[in-house]
Parts: structure tokens; sequence; C-alpha cells
């Protein structure tokens, strides 16, 4: 179903954007260290059915553009690229990230879930992802199946790879909780989301339909 050489381009890229700080990863980690372990686990379930809403809309609907113009297609890629770019350019523009930005009351995990579906849906960087970046690794052919069954595909398989990713950020954080309150790492977090969102706009564009 996969070309094996897109595919593995397809990992690389997904645990480097994974890996990255952002909002999803900033709520986890700041919801573990105000409410433990479990309200990280439970903010970690949300931001993943977060993503899998990202992964089935961009599955269905780029398919669907791609079938009716690729003039459109490159079009939404090239527009996803330049703001992949510009998103890199206000991070390294912006304020540090700390864990004292954000002072969250204890709340029922219910709640907790449902604040972490907001932030995945809301999530520029998941968003982008899917829609100008995702295409690039869509195999043509016959023996590769139609291309929003490889899109799907591949987005599920970033959520999983998400949610362990996720997941581990909130068992460390709510582990590490002392030591996280007095380290300075969060702020760094913007430099390295700066030079991951202008590379992946480069690519984006350099892509090929």
């Amino acid at each position: 179903m996969f070309d094996p050489a897109k595919f593995t381009l397809f990992l690389l890229a997904s645990l480097l954007l994974i890996l990255t700080p952002g909002p999803a990863v900033l709520y986890i980690v700041t919801r573990s260290i105000s409410q433990g372990r479990m309200a990280g686990l439970a903010s970690v379930a949300g931001v993943g059915l977060g993503n899998l809403t990202h992964a089935i809309f961009a599955a269905l609907g780029l398919s669907a553009i791609l079938a009716t113009s690729a003039t459109l297609f490159s079009l939404l890629k090239y527009a996803g690229a330049l703001y992949l770019i510009v998103l890199g350019i206000r991070k390294f523009m912006s304020k540090p990230m700390t864990v004292e930005t954000l002072n969250f009351q204890a709340e029922r995990l219910r709640v907790v879930f449902w604040q972490g579906y907001a932030v995945g849906t809301l999530n520029p960087k998941t968003a982008l992802f899917f829609l100008a970046f995702l295409p690039q690794f869509v195999a043509k052919g016959a023996g590769y199946g139609a291309p929003w069954l490889q899109m799907l595909a591949m987005g599920c398989v970033f959520v999983v790879m998400a949610i362990l990713s996720d997941g581990l950020y909130a068992l460390m954080s709510g582990t590490l909780a002392p030591w996280l309150r007095r380290s300075s790492v969060l702020k760094h977090e913007k430099y390295v989301s700066g030079v991951v969102y202008c590379g992946l706009g480069a690519a984006t564009a350099a892509g090929g339909k």
C-alpha cells in the first residue's frame, strides 16, 4: 500500500514534528504538573482524538481536491508551505514558553479530556502537517490504493505515534514536576519549533505533486 521510500520519509517527518514542543505538548506537560499523571493521560487522549479528526477530514477533503483540480491542490500546498514558514518566523519572535504561563485549576478528567480535544483540533502544527505536508508521501499507481486511503492510513499512524510520544511526556512531566518547575528547558522551545516549521515549509514547497 505504501511506497517504502516515501513511507520512511513520512515516519521521519512525523517523528520530527511530534517531538517538537508545541501547544499540545505544553498543555499536556502543564496539566500533568498541575494535576498529576492521570490528568496528563486524559489530556493525551483528548489531543489524540483531535489529531484523528484532522486525519479524517484531511484524507477526505484533500483527495477530493486532488481529484478535482491539480492547480487548486498546488495552490493549497504552497499556501500551507508559506504559512508554515510564517509560523516558524513568528515562533522565533515570540516570548519563551514557561510552565508558569498556564495556571490550571484541578478539573474532572472528562473536562480535561475535552480540553485536550480542543487543543488538538485547534493546533496549527497538526492541521498544516495534514493539509500541506501529508500529501507529499502519497504513492501514485494502481498497486498503492486510493490516495484518500493512503492519507487516512498515514494519518492514523501519525496519531498513534503522537499518542505514544505525548503519553511519555505526560508520565515524565508528572514524575519530574518539581524539576520542571525550576527548569528553563521550555524557554528554548521557540527556537526548535521555529527551525522545524520553516524546514517543513520549505520541504512542502519543494515537494512534488
